[in-house]
């Protein structure tokens, strides 16, 4: 799964590599993201009601309500960061999601913990002639609705598709990884069916990917 990612491209690169004109640029003035976590805000490329692509900062993590199972008490709700693929077009927390409100998610790197106490932090990315180059996610969006401590709360919100790691991540995280969309996908993870976009959700070749960056209490990603 993937709890930590970075997103260092500049806006006007964002624009460019994902087909977004000026004006559907929602981030106003972007800081670059070393370290993105659950219930941070980022940016993602999703359709607007015009149906042109548009750049906006949502909150990583669709919220649902949570409760102390001992006194039942409201307590802060899951952040559910990651769906898998194969339970995208069968969960009901995925589902309508998946069908109508698929985005792009826009990265520079992804990491993965080794170990504990302490933990080795590996950062992953694509092959390239930089450091970084931008990539993107597969996503979806919704406004998460919720019971929160004050009461009933909303919160636009994304969450990054998983599928089975690729060779390069398996030994570090042996089960899943983010889906890494080319951008010849691109228009047919927004305006395909739900079955072409479904056809998309594979592992990224582990020989166009690096690990750029490891250590213990690397936390952030930041191009050397």
């Amino acid at each position: 799964m993937c709890n930590l990612y970075s997103n260092t491209t500049p806006a006007d690169a964002m624009r460019q590599l994902f087909d977004v004109a000026l004006e559907k640029d929602r981030l106003g003035n972007a800081e670059p993201l070393p370290a993105i976590y659950p219930k941070h805000m980022a940016p993602i490329v999703r359709k607007d009601e015009d149906g042109a692509r548009e750049l906006v900062s949502l909150s990583w993590g669709f919220r649902t309500t949570k409760k102390s199972k001992k006194t039942g008490a409201i307590l802060q709700p899951h952040a559910w960061n990651n769906a898998r693929d194969d339970k995208v077009l069968k969960s009901g927390l995925w589902k309508n999601s998946f069908e109508e409100r698929r985005c792009l998610v826009p990265a520079s790197s992804f990491c993965e913990a080794q170990g504990r106490n302490p933990a080795t932090y590996h950062w992953f990315a694509l092959k390239g002639s930089g450091a970084r180059p931008p990539f993107a996610f597969a996503g979806m969006w919704q406004v998460s609705r919720y019971e929160g401590k004050e009461g009933r709360e909303e919160v636009p919100a994304y969450t990054v598709i998983t599928t089975s790691a690729n060779d390069i991540v398996h030994p570090i995280h042996p089960q899943r990884m983010p889906v890494i969309l080319r951008p010849c996908d691109y228009e047919a993870w927004l305006d395909g069916s739900a079955a072409q976009a479904f056809e998309l959700l594979k592992p990224y070749a582990s020989d166009e990917m690096d690990i750029v960056r490891s250590g213990v209490g690397e936390k952030s990603d930041i191009s050397l």
